[in-house]
Order: structure tokens, then C-alpha cells, then sequence
């Protein structure tokens, strides 16, 4: 008896010597195969989350395999614009909303604002106010349109409507606050962050960034260390304790970015072509977020409705009584109308939406065609001489006058104070040499009508006159006087063009387009710092770790 279990004891250990030495489960994953060492000793080293299997959906958010595909046009372009020309591209997997920034959503981002920010206060009083969106753009000088002049933001009625009147600056800023409200969530599930503290402890003082929370934790609501915690022991942590404390990166639970899709990811997700595929190839092309050359249903269950909502025609934008043909007249509540084959609503109709990038006539997809974008400035942390990553307080916050006069808050306090990159990482790099990298190969000093290639000194030399500019569109300028008046001067010259650095793309038709704007090909732009009754927004965000998500596997035809 004593044998037969001293023979079953050894075989155990052998076995599990074996799964050690040969990758399984376990033991392993919590041993480096670099040194040896225990990964996650509770007594110290080296700490990394070994059980994170793939990245999560953030609120909201719709899974986006990536793959390569052809952007532009293949068909005549009716407008002669000669912007969308077709070119091959690829685009890594991300997530997108999977309808626009509702009324609703963007109402919760004013409240925030509004609470922590009092207006009431002189040096608050530009952040609620620069955020709120412009509901003049309602207004037309022979229309009556009053009533969603006053109502249209906030009225019930209105909730799961897609917000219009906000800019592009508006929708980046409200992409920044709803990443580190979710991260802030999230660190507060697990026990890093004070029950509540989002609520209860935060003010103009006391504010979670996503960013500053990871390069100086210790700092995060000020250093108020009844709000930050060690864990889901919920013990509090001291400013000594450096390590083992704070989630950091290797935690893997917190989510990137949210922010305006690129131009080539937005539109990747509208045209959805991995609804044509067989295989490992397409099957034809596709006009619209849905199959078929027609804006109508053609199945049984929707058979001649509208799939999308745009104007049918002059004077026509919902049909007449009694027959409806969309359903809506101006914007419609989102998810009226069916998703295209990645689950995206209203990737064609309702509202155009914003983009990340700078807009340019052509597509330079011989400088790349992997997650091309036009727009890169790139920033670092300003480092004190303490040696610390420094954090914008209430009392250096950052804002921008933009050219209607407008002031914007850009940085709020908690956040990182950044400045452009320089010599120490751009010298001898073969990748990038410049912060700024929007003119890239188009726009900048050769790019002139005026430049010489044999001219000498050409790098030291600046090309100052305005109008040798290619893109030399009107500058309107907002400065002060003395007793803080704004003075508006607009730029009446005569120019040759609209775009310039501070032009972006915003791509889809709207409520307010003809069927021509419905094809996810179609590009057009708009400053950057205005807004429009047809012009809205969604977020992306990037996806990190694999290509693929088993869970969730795209339609497509086998």
C-alpha cells in the first residue's frame, strides 16, 4: 500500500516537473523563461498581469478586424474634385462607436464640466462655455428653425439624436474626457481608486488623467492619498511606496485612447467589404455601407424602405404625409436603420462625421499605406527640474482663441503639461526629424510655387511672402485690447484655396445631402474650429495585442 502510493506520489511530481520544463499551465506563467526568476512574487521583483488574454470593448465601442482594402472611388467622380483617388490600404484592427456621440452622451460631458468647473467662477468661466455646442447652427436666414435651435441639444425628445454643432477641437476634447472617465472607472473596480472618488472627492483640484495616473501615479488628485489605493485590499498608499502600488501598463486593464477614427479607419468600418468576402478574397465592390446600387431595402422584412437618411431630392428631405421615406426630416434617432455588416449604424445618412485628418487632395500612399494619416504632431512629457513629468494645476490652464472668437479650454488640470518633441529624438532618425509632420511632402518650403531646386541655402532660407504658399487659405485673426475686448480681423483677401494646416475631413452624407454623399468613398472638409447642423462625430479606439477577436467574428459569405 505504502509502495503503490509512493509510486503515485512520484509520478505526480514527475508529471509536473515535465508540464515546467515544457511550457504548461501554471507554474510556468509565473516563471521568466528569460532568467528564471518568479514573475508576480508577492515578496517582490518583477510584476506583469500573465493572465491578460485580449483587450476588452470599451463603452460603447464595436470590434473592427482590420485588413487591407481599396480606398477611394472606382467609379466617374461627378463632382471633378479628383480627391479620391482610388489607392490600396491597410488598417490595423480597432474599435469604433457603433453609432454617433448622441445628445445624451454629450450632455454627461457638459454636466461633468459644469459641476467641476463651476462657470459661476471668473477663472472657469470659458471651460462649460467653450465646450457647449453651437445651436446657432440651426439658424438660416429664410427658415424657421427656432425650435431645435432651443431644443435640439437638450430636450428629451432629442436624447438619442446625434449632437451637431460641435468642431473639431470640441469632439477631440470630448474624446479626451471620456477616456479617463472609463480608465477612472475601471481603476476604481479594481480597487486602485477610492469607492466613488470619481464623484464625491473630484473638483478644479482633484481631477484623474488617464496619462499623468501612469507617469507619476503618485501625483494623481493631487497627491490625496485617500483616494488613491494599493489594490483591491483597498489599503492606502503612501507617496515612499514606489513600486507594486499603482496599475501601470503591464496591469493591462486600462483601455487607449479614445479618439477621432483616421480618415482610411473610418472609411474601412463604413464600407464594411468583409460583408463580399469569400474567402480569402472580395467579391465586387460596394457602393454603400450595405450591399446592392440601391439606397432602398430590398429583403422581405424592409422591402422598399429607405436605409438610410439623407435628402431625396429638392425640397424633398422625408417624403410627403403618410409616407415617410426615411422616417426623419432632419436628423433621426440612431439605430433606425439597419447596421452595416460590421454593426456600425448611421455609417451613411443622419449626420456627416468628423475625422482625424488634415485634409489634402491626394492620398500619398507611395509615403505609406499602413494606417495611413495625415495630421501627426508628435509631443513629450515636459520633464521639471525635479526631474518629474509636470501636471497643468487650475491655475495654469491652458486655453485657444479660435478664429470666430470662441475660447476653448485645451488642458485641464491633472493632465501632463507636454512640448514638442526635439533634437533628442528626432537626430538621425530615418522615420520622423520634425514635432510637426502635417506637410509632410505636401505643403512644405518645396512644395511652394516660388521654390527654386537650385537655389542655395534653401534650408536656412523661409519663404515669408503669404501668397507663395500652396495652401495659402484666409488667416482670420482674434486678438485682445487692453481692457480684454476681442478684436475680430477677418481675412478678406483674394485666395486661391480654402485648405490649410487647420482644415480636417469629415467624411458620410447627412440628413442634409443628396444620395451622391452616401458613398463612404466621398471626402470633403471643413475648418477645424467651425461647426455645422450637419456634421457630427464618433469615436474609435486603437486595439492592442492580436488582429483578430474569435468572440466576435464579422458576417461574411463562405
Amino acid at each position: 500500500m505504502f509502495q503503490t502510493t509512493s509510486s503515485k506520489l512520484i509520478l505526480v511530481c514527475a508529471v509536473v516537473t515535465l508540464l515546467v520544463a515544457c511550457g504548461g499551465k501554471g507554474p510556468v506563467r509565473r516563471q521568466s523563461t528569460s532568467t528564471g526568476w518568479k514573475i508576480n512574487d508577492p515578496k517582490g521583483g518583477f510584476q506583469f498581469n500573465s493572465s491578460f488574454k485580449e483587450q476588452i470593448a470599451g463603452p460603447g465601442l464595436v470590434f473592427i478586424e482590420g485588413g487591407t482594402f481599396t480606398k477611394g472611388k472606382v467609379q466617374d467622380d461627378v463632382m471633378h474634385d479628383w480627391n479620391n483617388t482610388p489607392t490600396q490600404q491597410h488598417v490595423m484592427s480597432f474599435y469604433m462607436d457603433e453609432t454617433e456621440v448622441t445628445n445624451i452622451m454629450y450632455m454627461e460631458y457638459l454636466d461633468w464640466l459644469k459641476n467641476v468647473f463651476p462657470p459661476s467662477e471668473e477663472r472657469f468661466k470659458y471651460v462649460y462655455n467653450g465646450a457647449i455646442p453651437d445651436t446657432l447652427v440651426w439658424r438660416d436666414r429664410l427658415g424657421f428653425n427656432e425650435t431645435m435651435t432651443k431644443n435640439y441639444l437638450r430636450h428629451p425628445a432629442y436624447a438619442d439624436y446625434p449632437v451637431v454643432g460641435v468642431n473639431w477641437i470640441q469632439a477631440n476634447e470630448f474624446a479626451k474626457w471620456r477616456t479617463d472617465r472609463v480608465n477612472e472607472s475601471i481603476l476604481e473596480n479594481y480597487g486602485y481608486l477610492a469607492r466613488n472618488a470619481k464623484v464625491e472627492a473630484v473638483d478644479a483640484d482633484n481631477i484623474f488623467s488617464t496619462e499623468a495616473y501612469i507617469n507619476s501615479p503618485a501625483e494623481t488628485f493631487s497627491g490625496n492619498e485617500e483616494i488613491v489605493y494599493k489594490g483591491r485590499g483597498n489599503r492606502l498608499a503612501t507617496k515612499e511606496e514606489a513600486r507594486n502600488v499603482y496599475a501601470q501598463r503591464t496591469s493591462g486593464i486600462m483601455l487607449p485612447d479614445y479618439r477621432l477614427p483616421t480618415e482610411v479607419e473610418w472609411e474601412y468600418a463604413a464600407i464594411a467589404i468583409v460583408g463580399n468576402r469569400e474567402y480569402n478574397m472580395y467579391s465586387g465592390q460596394k457602393k454603400y455601407p450595405w450591399n446592392g446600387a440601391y439606397t432602398r431595402a430590398g429583403n422581405s422584412g424592409l422591402k422598399g424602405l429607405q436605409l438610410a437618411n439623407f435628402k431625396q431630392g429638392k425640397g424633398d428631405y422625408g417624403g410627403i404625409a403618410g409616407w415617410s421615406d426615411d422616417g426623419a426630416d432632419i436628423t433621426n434617432k440612431t439605430k433606425s436603420y439597419p447596421p452595416n455588416d460590421f454593426g456600425l449604424y448611421d455609417m451613411a445618412g443622419n449626420v456627416a462625421e468628423w475625422v482625424a485628418d488634415v485634409y489634402r487632395p491626394i492620398i500619398d500612399f507611395e509615403a505609406n499605406d499602413f494606417n495611413y494619416y495625415r495630421g501627426n504632431v508628435y509631443m513629450k512629457n515636459k520633464i521639471g527640474e525635479e526631474g518629474r513629468a509636470e501636471i497643468y494645476t487650475s491655475e495654469n490652464m491652458k486655453y485657444d482663441t479660435l478664429s470666430n472668437g470662441k475660447i476653448v479650454a485645451r488642458s485641464f488640470p491633472g493632465q501632463l503639461i507636454e512640448v514638442p518633441v526635439d533634437e533628442e529624438e528626432t537626430y538621425l532618425r530615418h522615420n520622423f526629424s520634425t514635432s510637426d509632420n502635417i506637410d509632410y511632402r505636401d505643403g512644405d518650403r518645396p512644395s511652394t510655387r516660388q521654390f527654386d531646386l537650385q537655389e542655395e541655402n534653401e534650408d536656412k532660407e523661409e519663404i515669408k511672402e503669404d501668397n507663395s504658399r500652396m495652401y495659402n487659405s484666409p488667416r482670420h485673426v482674434v486678438s485682445g485690447d487692453s481692457l480684454g475686448n476681442l478684436i475680430r480681423k477677418h481675412d478678406k483677401l483674394n485666395r486661391k484655396t480654402l485648405i490649410s494646416n487647420s482644415v480636417r475631413v469629415y467624411k458620410g452624407g447627412s440628413w442634409k445631402d443628396r444620395e451622391y454623399w452616401l458613398d463612404p468613398a466621398q471626402r470633403r472638409f471643413f475648418p477645424e474650429d467651425m461647426a455645422t447642423d450637419y456634421i457630427g462625430f464618433r469615436c474609435a479606439m486603437s486595439r492592442v495585442g492580436s488582429k483578430s477577436n474569435k468572440k466576435n467574428k464579422p458576417k461574411h459569405k463562405r
